[in-house]
């Protein structure tokens, strides 16, 4: 008997029954999940998703076979014709892997039901469960890098166009969150990009590595496969467009973590930029202005409100991805040739770093192009401090003098004296001695002008830019100077 709740009081539980069409993971909301992730990660991971792929390698590990005489061709053919997850009876399933508990087996079984004139005595012949299903995890990874790879793709051309816009804007330098020295603008979406390229690097440098077949049997001999075993690998991986390894990974589990922490450093690249963007919108900055359309809403309680929801969730994104690099960790420690402990939690943290990391990148790549500088601000703030980031070239100019220790601790002294009693460092400077160092009001009047400061920031901008640009096939000429590295390395 349930019990009515009082008035005013919380609502009573739903029966279970009434549950059952519901979603608990925040990422299958169907009122926030668009914040933890995307279509594409969804389509990816999806029940439906995941049993096509276990078909998909089962009538490729059946073709396979055929074509090497270890099963019957024509029943080969006819596991790959069954091989469509709108065949399967998916409520037997569920019910049958709540009776034999176990993952493969209740699908093996209506899988092999449906295929005709008995040919579904030969699927899955010879191999083991995890075969299917770490090779069917690996095609999941591989479309998720697809994805990301084509995000990043996407941000690296927005950024590349950003930091070219703005390779000579005199901007503010600031290092522990306090002015440090000039630098150009342009200098900072340089770094953005740059970290995005190496993405791009990690990626393509994984395929191989991770991108790898799984079919060694129970214990990674290949008994059961018989004479053929190793052609049958390599044909397998072929057709499934995968890499065949030299022996099983049952329980080496370092491609997995390798995907993880390659995912994981994806999301944190993208907190990084989101965080900085946060930062730079604030009133105090207003170097940076965020993309905003009308209806958005900020506050519940002050309508004035435009928060930087896109650069947060951003950073949230990072963290999450983050958490998961522990959980795959630990399943590198498995036990003799193989340890189902580490393989659920697989389940669990490859599906959600994959959301995570492309929900970042998706929420960078439409904040990234909606985002305005705002030069004028990013002057003022320059202008506010101005002699502060002067010290390092008045150091400079003075150490060829007197030695750049001596100078640093001669400008120390005038700039602390200074800033104490609130006096300018640049009139100090015009009526201090300079310990004999012969620099008039020129240049003096030089070394305080910020723009005289940046050092190589247009031509690092350019480098990264240009280095971009042969990375996305995009027309540009590289910068002479740009060094080895700009020529787009093993990015492609």
């Amino acid at each position: 008997m349930t019990t009515a709740p009082a008035p005013g009081g919380p609502a009573a539980p739903h029966p279970p029954s009434e549950c059952a069409h519901l979603r608990s993971h925040i990422t299958d909301s169907q009122f926030y999940g668009h914040r933890y992730s995307t279509q594409a990660s969804h389509r990816i991971f999806c029940d439906r998703c995941r049993y096509q792929r276990w078909l998909d390698v089962e009538a490729a590990l059946a073709l396979s076979q055929g074509e090497l005489g270890i099963i019957p061709a024509a029943a080969a053919r006819m596991i790959a014709e069954a091989a469509d997850v709108n065949r399967l009876d998916l409520p037997a399933i569920r019910a049958e892997i709540r009776r034999t508990s176990h993952s493969l087996v209740a699908f093996l079984r209506v899988f092999q039901a449906s295929c005709e004139g008995g040919s579904g005595e030969y699927v899955h012949y010879g191999a083991t469960t995890q075969d299917i299903q770490d090779t069917a995890q690996v095609l999941e990874i591989r479309d998720v890098l697809d994805e990301l790879e084509a995000l990043l793709r996407s941000l690296a051309g927005r950024l590349a166009d950003l930091a070219e816009a703005n390779g000579s804007t005199v901007a503010l330098g600031r290092t522990h969150a306090q002015p440090a020295l000039p630098m150009g603008f342009g200098v900072k979406i340089a770094g953005w990009l740059d970290e995005t390229l190496r993405h791009l690097e990690r990626i393509e440098q994984l395929r191989p590595r991770v991108l790898a077949a799984q079919l060694f049997g129970g214990v990674g001999t290949m008994a059961g496969f018989g004479e053929n075993a190793l052609p049958l690998l390599d044909a397998f991986a072929a057709r499934l467009g995968l890499t065949a390894p030299a022996v099983g990974w049952h329980v080496s589990r370092d491609r997995i973590v390798e995907f993880v922490s390659c995912a994981a450093m994806v999301a944190g690249t993208m907190g990084r930029i989101g965080d900085e963007v946060r930062t730079l919108s604030r009133p105090e900055f207003g170097e940076l202005e965020i993309g905003w359309r009308h209806g958005q809403v900020g506050s519940s309680t002050m309508p004035h409100k435009r928060n930087p929801e896109a650069c947060e969730q951003a950073v949230v994104m990072a963290r999450l991805a983050a958490a998961q690099m522990a959980n795959a960790l630990a399943c590198m420690a498995g036990d003799h040739e193989r340890d189902s402990r580490t393989l659920r939690i697989e389940w669990a943290c490859v599906p959600d770093v994959s959301h995570y990391a492309l929900s970042a990148c998706e929420i960078v790549g439409h904040l990234v192009g909606g985002l305005a500088v705002r030069p004028e601000r990013i002057r003022t703030n320059v202008s506010a401090v101005a002699e502060q980031i002067a010290t390092e070239k008045l150091m400079l100019a003075l150490g060829r003098h007197i030695g750049k220790q001596t100078a640093h601790e001669y400008v120390y002294e005038l700039v602390q004296a200074a800033r104490e009693n609130g006096s300018s460092m640049r009139e100090v400077t015009g009526r201090d001695g300079l310990a004999g160092a012969p620099l008039d009001a020129a240049a003096l009047d030089e070394i305080f002008d910020p723009a005289s400061h940046l050092g190589q920031s247009a031509a690092l901008t350019a480098r990264a830019v240009a280095r971009a640009r042969a990375v996305l096939g995009q027309p540009g000429e590289l910068p002479n100077g740009t060094g080895g590295e700009a020529d787009g390395g093993d990015a492609r």
